[in-house]
Order: C-alpha cells, then structure tokens, then sequence
C-alpha cells in the first residue's frame, strides 16, 4: 500500500492534486448536509463527481494523451444510452425512472449519471487489468463486476435521496437483482468495445490504464462510500454489503499484488 501511495503522490501530478481535491470534497459532504440542511448534499456529490471526473481524466491523458478521448466520449456517451434505455424500457437494468432532484437531465437523466459510469469505470479496468494480467477477456468480466459491486453502495443511497424510483421493490433495499446483473453486462459491453477500439488503434486502453491512481480512487470510494452509509447516512445494510461486495476486489488485489 505504501508502494501505491508513493507511485501516484511522487512526484506530485496534476492527477495527484485533483485526486487530494475530491477526497477533500468527498468528505466534506456529510459536513454541507449538517450546515446547509438536508437536499444540500446534492451539491456536495456533484462536486464530487466533477472531481473525481478531473481526476480520472487527467490520469488517462497523462498515460494515453490523445487517444484517451476516445474513454471520455465513449464511456459516458454509452452509460448515458443504457440509461435512457432502461428508464424507459426496463430493459437492462429493470422498471425504473429518475425523479426530477437531480437537475440538469438530457432525455429525462441527470447530466451527472453518466459522469459517474465514467469516474468509476476506468478505477474498475484498473483492478481488473492488475488481477487478471495478460488475460483480456477475464479482465473485462472482473471489471465489469467491480463496477457492479459498486453499485451495491451505490444505488439504495440514491434511491434513499430519491434520485430514482424503481417501479417495483425488490429484495435488496428494494432494489431488484435484476439491476446489477444490468449493470454488469452493460460495463462488461463497453469494456470490451474501448478494449476492442484501443486494440484497432494499439493503444491498451482498458489493459493499459494507469494502475496506482486508479486503484486508489477505487480503494478509497471503496471506504468512504462505508464511513459515509454507516455513520451519516444511516444505509447500514448496504453499508455493510457494498463493503463486501467492492471487498472481494480489494482481497483479489491484495492476493495479487502480496500487499
């Protein structure tokens, strides 16, 4: 861990800063709820995103340079497609529809969405790139899982703060198993068409993501999605279940890596 510390903080990048701006931010946001109210969170997540976004981004141009682009079109151009699709057919994730909290909305979803698939999706490559190296495919199907396991933090606080509503309950904090298995095949889809496109342009766009400041958003969403959901939130549940489902990752991880 020390080891992964020090490749991203030395020498201190551009990433490295915007990396130390969204944790800031991250763990400012139970302290707006508490000042501002309850609702005012909602700015607190947004900037959130916004930064870990920066940070991200600026992470795959340092490695890639032009061709990283191709990641930040198409990654949140395709979530935001797999969104207006399921909202409207329930087809991949379930019957589902974004309430009008999170402003602004392109066809009826939040600007901010596909953002998230894109600030997390990349964190995902990199685990899957570090525990399964040389093998494509096995990769893209661990991404694709680690970024579902996110899901499991993430989706009941978002139904909780009214983001979303499913049409019908389901069994996990009323949200369905359907959704996650959604979730799974879309990111293991797109995994495997950036990987397939970088191929064509032999740049290892999935394979080839900068391990150590990836990893560590994904280890650090991974901890601070718990500490938010147990102790401000009140998600207990999925407090606990999202830290085992993220934590099966970072035990791959540190297997792999003898940390």
């Amino acid at each position: 861990m020390i080891e992964l510390l020090a490749t991203v903080f030395h020498p201190v990048s551009l990433a490295a800063i915007l990396m130390g701006v969204w944790i800031a931010v991250m763990i400012s946001v139970p302290v707006v709820r508490w000042i501002a109210g309850e609702g005012a969170e909602h700015i607190g997540i947004a900037a959130g995103v916004i930064a870990q976004v920066a940070a991200v981004v600026t992470a795959l141009v340092t490695t890639f340079g032009a061709p990283a682009l191709i990641v930040v079109v198409l990654v949140p151009v395709l979530g935001w497609a797999s969104e207006v699709l399921g909202s409207r057919t329930g087809i991949p994730f379930g019957e589902y529809h974004y309430t009008e909290v999170l402003q602004p909305q392109m066809a009826h979803v939040p600007v901010l969405i596909p953002l998230a698939w894109l600030m997390m999706m990349p964190p995902s490559w990199a685990v899957g790139a570090l525990v399964a190296p040389g093998a494509p495919v096995v990769q893209w199907l661990i991404a694709a899982a680690a970024f579902a396991a996110w899901d499991v933090y993430l989706d009941p606080m978002m139904v909780a703060w009214d983001f979303w509503r499913w049409r019908r309950k389901g069994v996990y904090q009323g949200i369905p198993f359907v959704n996650f298995a959604g979730w799974f095949v879309v990111a293991f889809a797109i995994n495997a068409l950036v990987a397939l496109i970088g191929s064509a342009l032999g740049v290892p766009l999935v394979s080839g993501v900068p391990a150590a400041p990836l990893v560590l958003i994904f280890l650090v969403t991974w901890v601070l999605m718990f500490v938010g959901q147990m102790a401000f939130w009140r998600l207990r549940v999925s407090a606990v279940a999202g830290f085992v489902a993220m934590g099966v990752f970072v035990v791959l991880l540190i297997a792999r890596l003898g940390l």
